[in-house]
């Protein structure tokens, strides 16, 4: 029914319509005709049977049971037939492309009335326009895929390309000279982290764990060891490829018998005896876009002791999906090197000197996963707020319930830490070079990421505990938990093992301590 046909009634004239074979209801001041909807109700024709449903105001009883969303589907909205006379809408979900006004669901500086020393109105140009294209193009495809578990569209990564996003995703350096990025919102010159942090948190916002590790996530962790030790025959060939979404690539260097231990790994390169090739054997798992990649930087052990390499999708290389917890979409691959044959122009970095290449790049990686963890816990902050406003328990909002808003406290305590030490260490980063942020930052971000995913997974706890049933159901109310939930121990294995990197933290700190301090 489109709107010039809808009508307008009294709240007598809708009371009339309780019958089984005549039945409306009125949800936010619209009126709704269910009467041949009732039998194909998921939960029962029964629940409309109640006094206080049929021919009544059912608003209340309808947000403790469903999402706003699901009145914005089609099926439902055609049920419309008017609205309630003097009366307007006056609830609404997420807007799209809009900032939230629920509290604490944006960080402090997007929020109004706040104030920040580390963002300007660039990042705010910037944080607007991704907000749009997010909402729009990838939380869409997010939803679909995440469930489905195939990659993500071809369209997206082209989108995304077009708008030079998977450059800004490196982080500044050169390879944005002479793009327009975003349509011109900010310029590669005074891109910094800062930008690139507004576009970690942007995308972590369409809540989809594995879609969005799918999302080129292996270029923004493989990629930068070319950038930093390739040679500029390689940077020339591989970067234009991978930023403008034509071929992909990922970081392999996890095996099954060595994760956080990466001196233990046991995949071997073999050096010809001309010199001129490398023939590489052995496996790799856990590897994130590994299915579909098309270029693998692996860590490998060689004479001279770890090396990097390159390794481009040929004969001998083969990728076979790995199930797990979270959606297929991120195509995480066990990968087997078979006498693969490799140039040694391919060699990333000096030859043994692959371990400076990988803990340098850990830094990126982990500092990019604080980010998207500091945001997912944001997501989870406000889904929970909004729930224990709208839900009843004991004939009052869950919202009057002492130990509830305990576990809000502190779920916004956690959540806010986490923001406030990342944007500490992304200005450290953005006033150092990166030799000095391999140099002083691996025990600080690496203590930061222990901190971060412990926070979020107490955070997902709380948020199940809060809504119940519903926080481990995969559809409806508490489908953000649920997801959330099962997924955040990505966060805490990916990148380095908690324990790993806070003791990284501590031993870097120990090392730091001048030898005459005493209490």
């Amino acid at each position: 029914m489109t709107s010039k046909d809808l009508k307008v009634f009294t709240l007598e004239e809708v009371a009339k319509h309780n019958k089984p074979d005549d039945l409306w209801i009125i949800v936010d001041s619209k009126v709704y005709n269910i009467t041949r909807f009732k039998d194909l109700h998921p939960g029962g024709a029964s629940v409309f049977a109640e006094e206080d449903i049929a021919g009544q105001d059912a608003t209340e009883a309808f947000y403790g049971l469903h999402r706003h969303e699901v009145l914005l589907r089609p099926q439902y909205t055609r049920l419309q037939i008017g609205h309630i006379e003097g009366e307007g809408s006056v609830i609404y979900s997420r807007e799209l492309g809009k900032l939230s006004d629920v509290p604490y669901a944006e960080p402090t500086w997007l929020s109004a009335g706040y104030y920040s020393p580390y963002f300007k109105e660039s990042h705010r140009r910037l944080q607007t326009a991704m907000r749009e294209f997010v909402d729009g193009v990838i939380t869409p495809d997010a939803l679909l895929h995440e469930e489905d578990g195939k990659r993500p569209s071809a369209h997206v990564i082209k989108a995304m390309a077009e708008l030079n996003i998977h450059a800004m995703r490196i982080g500044p350096g050169k390879h944005l000279k002479g793009l327009t990025l975003m349509g011109g919102v900010v310029s590669p010159e005074e891109f910094d982290y800062f930008h690139e942090l507004v576009c970690i948190q942007e995308i972590s916002r369409c809540g989809q764990r594995g879609y969005g590790d799918g999302l080129q996530s292996g270029a923004v962790i493989g990629l930068p060891p070319i950038m930093n030790f390739g040679s500029p025959e390689l940077k020339s060939k591989i970067i234009p490829e991978v930023l403008s979404g034509k071929k992909f690539i990922c970081l392999a260097i996890s095996e099954a018998f060595s994760g956080s231990d990466v001196a233990g790994l046991q995949t071997r390169a073999t050096k010809s005896s001309d010199g001129k090739y490398w023939t590489i054997n052995g496996t790799k798992k856990w590897i994130t876009n590994g299915t579909f990649a098309d270029y693998f930087t692996v860590g490998c052990k060689t004479d001279t002791g770890f090396t990097v390499i390159l390794v481009e999708r040929s004969k001998g290389v083969e990728t076979k999906p790995i199930k797990t917890s979270y959606s297929s979409s991120a195509g995480t691959a066990y990968v087997t090197f078979e006498n693969v044959k490799v140039p040694v122009e391919n060699t990333l970095g000096p030859e043994g000197g692959g371990i400076f290449v990988i803990l340098s790049n850990f830094n990126h990686e982990r500092w990019v996963m604080c980010a998207s963890s500091a945001r997912g816990q944001r997501l989870i902050v406000e889904e929970c707020l909004k729930w224990i406003n709208q839900r009843k328990a004991f004939g009052k909002p869950l919202s009057s319930l002492a130990v509830i808003r305990s576990k809000i406290a502190a779920m916004i305590s956690r959540t806010e830490s986490v923001q406030s030490w990342l944007e500490n260490l992304t200005m450290q980063m953005c006033n150092m070079t990166y030799k000095e942020q391999a140099q002083k930052l691996a025990g600080p971000i690496g203590l930061l990421k222990m901190h971060a995913t412990r926070c979020a997974q107490e955070t997902a706890t709380d948020a199940v505990q809060i809504f119940g049933g519903r926080g481990i159901t995969k559809t409806g109310m508490g489908q953000y938990i649920e997801h959330y939930h099962r997924t955040i121990p990505f966060d805490a294995v990916l990148g380095g093992a908690e324990d790993v990197l806070g003791d990284l933290g501590v031993r870097q700190a120990i090392r730091q301590m001048p030898k005459n301090a005493r209490l």
